[in-house]
This record gives structure tokens, sequence and C-alpha cells, in this order.
């Protein structure tokens, strides 16, 4: 893979820069994959992406979505330069839905052709249905997420502001929910730009933090309700604040291996043990 130019790479011996970033790919890949009901571990996961072998017992469905998803990856990379287009968006889907579902109405890189939507449960214990974005308002509404996703992909944004940034353009997507599947993993890819634009390494989501993740999201959909051409994107700013908070907590996660890197590359850069400047002794 060949290595972006962030900034949190800077200072790194390039071995370090890619075990860095090979270590984020399976993160990431496990923890999205994982949200979504993929039996894989991280363990697992960076098995079947360097050696391209499955584990014994695990579905062949799980091996083929971390090798979608890693894939993914690299595309997102590989674009960082250009604008986030329509087409483009579809490449990434058509790789993130590596099971092929031979059915017209379930179509790969493409908008989806029938309504969709989840049940939740509420605070006080109701069960209700979350009705996503019809079809018909899904291109009008998915013109002004990518118009939003480029305009923040341009901007040098701190690291707190581009946390910031995922949450807003996440909460988007999952809430338009514009392909038939694949979306949780789509929105976890895409609204990752802006954060690699500024230099950043992507927020990755706790498959631990599974069961808050999706409260969250279910109370700023229920309350916002479904979104059409009238509405808009984000109907409900005030909304975004407790996935804001929940994305910079789980931000950490990327922290910890940035640190880690940054600590071996500290080891590296000491004098090393016997060397003229450091015997007992010797001369000036």
């Amino acid at each position: 893979m060949t290595i972006p130019n962030l900034r949190a790479l800077g200072g790194l011996d390039r071995d370090l820069q890619q075990s860095l970033l090979n270590q984020i790919r399976d993160l990431w890949t496990h923890t999205s994959t994982a949200l979504e009901g993929n039996t894989l571990t991280l363990g697992e996961t960076k098995f079947v992406i360097e050696e391209g072998l499955t584990v014994s017992g695990k579905p062949l469905k799980d091996h083929q979505e971390v090798m979608g998803h890693a894939r993914a990856i690299a595309l997102i990379y590989a674009g960082l330069d250009g604008p986030i287009t329509e087409s483009r968006l579809f490449d990434l889907h058509r790789a993130v839905q590596s099971e092929i579902v031979t059915d017209i109405y379930k179509p790969y890189g493409a908008w989806k052709l029938e309504p969709n939507g989840t049940y939740a449960v509420t605070e006080d214990g109701r069960q209700t249905f979350i009705e996503y974005a019809s079809p018909g308002d899904v291109p009008p509404l998915m013109t002004v997420w990518l118009a939003e996703l480029n305009r923040l992909a341009v901007e040098s944004l701190s690291e707190t502001d581009a946390v910031d940034a995922y949450a807003r353009l996440h909460l988007g997507f999952l809430h338009v929910h514009p392909f038939w599947d694949g979306n949780g993993r789509m929105a976890r890819l895409l609204s990752n730009i802006p954060v690699l634009r500024s230099g950043h390494l992507p927020v990755v989501i706790d498959v631990r933090d599974r069961k808050e993740y999706i409260d969250i999201l279910a109370r700023y959909e229920l309350a916002s309700g479904q979104l059409t051409t009238e509405t808009g994107v984000w109907p409900a700013e005030a909304l975004v604040a407790p996935f804001r908070a929940f994305c910079q907590r789980s931000y950490q996660a990327t922290r910890h291996l940035v640190q880690q890197a940054n600590d071996q590359q500290a080891k590296r850069n000491l004098p090393q043990n016997g060397s003229p400047s450091t015997l007992s002794g010797s001369a000036p």
C-alpha cells in the first residue's frame, strides 16, 4: 500500500509508518465489520487481510466483508487528492458489498430502489420504527451530503474539528441510508475523508460500544424524523452534540496507536548503547 501523506505519520521511519497504517487498517476493518455482526476477531482479521487465507469454522461471508473493507480503505487513501464524486462513492460501495446478490432491487454501486428502515426501542421502552429517506429523495439529499463532504475535505481541520466533521457526516449519511445494504460501513469510511485530508488518522468505533452507538443514532433519528428534500440532511443541528462527544471519546483508540508508534520512534532516536558518546571514560 502506498503511504499517504498524513501529518500523523510525520517523524516516523518508513517501516513504522507502514506498521501504524496496517494496525489502523486492521482495527478499522475489524471494528466496522464487527459492528454489523462479523465474527472474525481482530487477530483473525489481520491474518485474513495479510495472508489471504480463511479461518477454519468462520463463514465465507465474514472473510469477504473483511477483504472488501480493506480494499475500500485502499481506495480511500488512493483518492485523497481529488473530490469525492457520486461515481467514486459507488465504487466504494461495490468494494464494501463483496457478497454478490443477484436481485435487481438490491443494486451494487447505485442508490436503493426500495424503502428501508429499522426498529428501535425508545427510552421509555416503546418499540418504534425509524423510516429512512425514501428512494425518490435519496439523489437530492445525497447531492447535499456530498457537497458538505467536499466542503469539509478542503479545510485544514484540527484534530477536534476533524472528529466533529466525521460525526456530522456520519449522522447525515446513516439518516439518509442511501443504499440497500452496507450503509454503516460506508458511513464509517466516507466520514473519515475530512479527517484524513487534514492529516489525521481515522476515527474507529469500538465494537464494545455498539449498544451506546446504536442508541445515540436511534435517539437522533427519532427526534429528527424521516428526511425529505424539505427537511434537508441535518434538520436537528442541536441534537448532534451527543454523537460528537461519543466520536471524540472513540478517537482515543487511534491516539493510542499513534502514541505507541511515536514511543517506538523515540526509542530508536536515543543514542545507541556502546557508542562513543555513551562509553564511560571515553575521551572528549
